[in-house]
């Protein structure tokens, strides 16, 4: 193919020509990625130097009228809310398994409406490897479409009996600091596996886990619960014969769901894959009931639910649907001054021409498995919805590009999806993103995600009411330090420690933060809002606490629609989640906070600053629970 037919039909699939650089240029990416590209999307470069570029596989792109509009909650017109959020597995307490779960959830649920709150915010609860369950990013999970069954809270089941074995090892569990996924998996899954067989039975009269429901949801979950199902039984099968938990390390028989040897092996494990069914099933319906006693609890939003950007190369969801994932080529993230040879997160995409197709699109089935428990969901990667940065397999991170998303049908089936299940939608945004996107995003009613350190501009933070409306706005998250390790610059040593980032640029960076803390305490200031006198990076742990407090008063005077407090913030956490850019060389996604669900409520950080968010965004308590109710009734 001759050079200038190449960058035609690279262009004609939506492949951007260039990319940033971390000094801010675009540089242009090679044939050879184009090429690359073009093979990972399918495109048979052959058929179309035969047949002729305008014969393309390419959907037409459908005209719209308008922009789409994502629902909002009618009450928001007139009011500013808060909630909390925190990672779901992090949270300790006196019955969990080592593991926070459903149960916990419940428990949090009602602690946060007690306290004023209008949502409980969480990291993604997709469904993980559980034959490998150190594989533990939730941001990389094996499918998005199905639940962690990790997350079963085993004591609320019908018919368990706690023995003295099982409660010493559930207790060297629960005093670890960091989750051991794999002793949680295997104490769960046994507990599980001697609860199945006589399940139906012991559980006739219980309502919450009455059989006919079970029956329901395999009916209603159709080929795709049940090859999610027998991924799980083979992936088990797989890990005991010594191969890997993900199908690409598995024997080529088994790495396409339509083979001869994967129906085989249904028929001699036909029992497996109805227990992996009921797991999913019982992860529903603790989910569902957490969702109700948010409601319950008072919280006009709920549970408010985090979306990952893709899912695992070899797992459950491209397992069973290859034909709507970009097969050759993970996504990324181009070389920035954070990351100077750009990031490849190794996650699987979904290809542009199929990821809207279809009346059950993968798209649309993606979010509602979502939506259908939650009254927000935070889209992670928001670019996402226009376009991909692609890294070919065998490539760095340098050698990849963009390719563009079907954006307008997107917004239209997040517009649909979101008025289906009255659920607001979060868009995080962040990095480099197309300059127009965030006027896209807003014309679409969907909220812009807004992070303390992020909002700075030539003259330092901005003010409180330079946020926009139309936001969620939080101190920081699960890829960050909290604010008084932020404060500390733990997060820039943390990127030195781990060689992401060269020293000579760590300099700068400790530089910067100097005056990053002076411009922090200026914004605060100006608010009206008290500071410690001694407030520098060596500050005492008092001062840092009245600098959470003061910087939690400053967003909540903000005007974002929602602001998110997160509780490793309140518990004043030492450990990261999540140190981005690294993998065996931070225990990311384990540790646990260092306070008790029991103990929270005595916790003097949670008192002060949930104080400070009731002063600052006061609720009108009836209204709350008129809308409750009517959620309640509307599931």
């Amino acid at each position: 193919m001759k050079p200038a037919e190449l960058d035609r039909l690279a262009q004609w699939y939506g492949i951007s020509p260039t990319r940033p650089s971390p000094d801010g240029r675009e540089v242009p990416i090679s044939r050879e990625t184009k090429r690359k590209i073009l093979s990972a999307l399918k495109v048979d470069l052959r058929a179309v130097v035969d047949h002729g570029r305008g014969k393309a596989r390419r959907e037409p792109k459908p005209a719209v009228e308008k922009i789409a509009m994502s629902y909002l909650p009618d009450f928001l017109s007139g009011t500013r809310i808060w909630g909390i959020s925190l990672q779901l597995y992090e949270l300790r307490s006196a019955r969990n398994w080592g593991i926070g779960d459903f149960e916990d959830l419940v428990v949090m649920a009602d602690l946060a409406g007690s306290l004023g709150a209008d949502f409980v915010g969480l990291n993604p609860l997709h469904a993980p490897f559980l034959a490998d369950p150190d594989r533990c990013s939730p941001y990389e999970p094996s499918s998005r479409q199905h639940l962690n069954p990790l997350y079963i809270a085993v004591d609320r089941l019908p018919g368990f009996i706690l023995s003295r074995e099982l409660e010493r090892k559930l207790e060297r569990l629960r005093r670890a600091d960091l989750v051991d996924y794999a002793q949680v998996a295997e104490v769960k899954l046994q507990a599980l596996r001697d609860l199945w067989p006589g399940w139906r039975v012991r559980s006739a009269v219980d309502k919450a886990y009455a059989p006919a429901d079970f029956d329901a949801f395999v009916a209603r979950g159709g080929d795709g619960l049940r090859r999610h199902a027998l991924f799980e039984c083979l992936s088990l099968s797989m890990v005991e014969r010594g191969e890997g938990a993900g199908w690409q390390a598995w024997p080529a028989d088994f790495q396409r769901a339509d083979s001869p040897a994967v129906a085989e092996f249904e028929r001699d494990h036909e029992d497996d894959v109805l227990f992996h069914m009921w797991l999913q099933w019982l992860a529903h319906r603790q989910m569902m009931q957490a969702a109700e006693r948010a409601l319950k609890a008072g919280m006009r939003i709920g549970l408010y639910l985090d979306l990952a950007v893709g899912e695992a190369v070899d797992g459950s969801a491209t397992w069973s649907e290859p034909e709507v994932y970009i097969s050759e080529a993970t996504i990324g993230s181009p070389p920035d001054p954070f990351a100077v040879d750009g990031q490849d997160w190794h996650l699987a995409g979904y290809l542009p021409s199929r990821i809207a197709s279809g009346k059950t699109s993968p798209f649309r089935r993606m979010v509602s498995a979502a939506m259908r428990y939650a009254g927000a969901i935070r889209i992670d990667h928001a670019p996402a919805l226009r376009r991909l940065f692609l890294v070919p397999l065998g490539s760095s991170a340098a050698g990849g590009g963009y390719v563009r998303y079907p954006q307008d049908r997107l917004l239209q089936i997040l517009a649909e999806t979101s008025a289906e299940h009255r659920c607001l939608v979060i868009g995080e945004a962040l990095g480099m993103i197309p300059e127009d996107l965030p006027d896209d995003l807003a014309a679409a009613r969907i909220l812009s995600y807004r992070i303390l350190s992020y909002e700075q501009d030539e003259g330092g933070f901005k003010p409180a009411d330079a946020y926009p409306v139309l936001a969620l706005a939080c101190i920081s998250t699960h890829d960050h330090q909290t604010l008084a390790g932020w404060w500390r610059g733990s997060d820039i040593q943390d990127r030195r420690e781990h060689g992401i980032v060269p020293t000579d640029l760590t300099e700068k960076h400790l530089e910067h933060r100097k005056r990053e803390r002076r411009s922090l305490k200026a914004a605060l200031r100006a608010a009206g809002l008290g500071l410690p006198q001694r407030l520098d990076a060596r500050a005492s742990r008092e001062a840092l606490r009245e600098l959470t407090v003061s910087a939690y008063r400053f967003i909540a005077r903000s005007p974002p629609l929602l602001v998110a407090v997160r509780l490793a913030d309140l518990t004043d956490e030492k450990s990261p989640t999540n140190i981005p850019g690294t993998s065996d060389s931070y225990p990311n996604w384990k540790p646990k906070l260092s306070v008790s669900l029991e103990d929270l409520m005595s916790n003097p950080l949670v008192k002060r600053v949930t104080a400070a968010m009731r002063e600052e965004r006061p609720q009108n308590r009836m209204a709350r629970e008129r809308i409750g109710s009517r959620r309640i009734l509307n599931r």
